[in-house]
């Protein structure tokens, strides 16, 4: 699943949580699957935040090079 998909159903999980009245075995129980979700979406987030660095590096070392060749627009 996406990064979208496991922060709407964490944002819908959430208000469930705080709106019903629900018994403490399913509130636990939707804690424990809010707090994956959570850890699911950390991680989406660091690996697209990886993702950006490495292509800023690359853009950044191409730009660099442009510069020492004299190519540079």
């Amino acid at each position: 699943m996406s990064f979208e998909v496991h922060f709407k159903e964490l944002q819908e999980l959430t208000l469930k949580l705080e709106k019903e009245d629900l018994p403490l075995e399913e509130a636990v129980k939707l804690y424990g699957k809010g707090m994956l979700l959570a850890a699911n979406c950390q991680e989406e987030l660091q690996n697209a935040k990886l993702q950006m660095t490495k292509e800023s590096a690359v853009i950044q070392h191409k730009h660099e090079g442009e510069q020492e060749n004299g190519t540079e627009e």
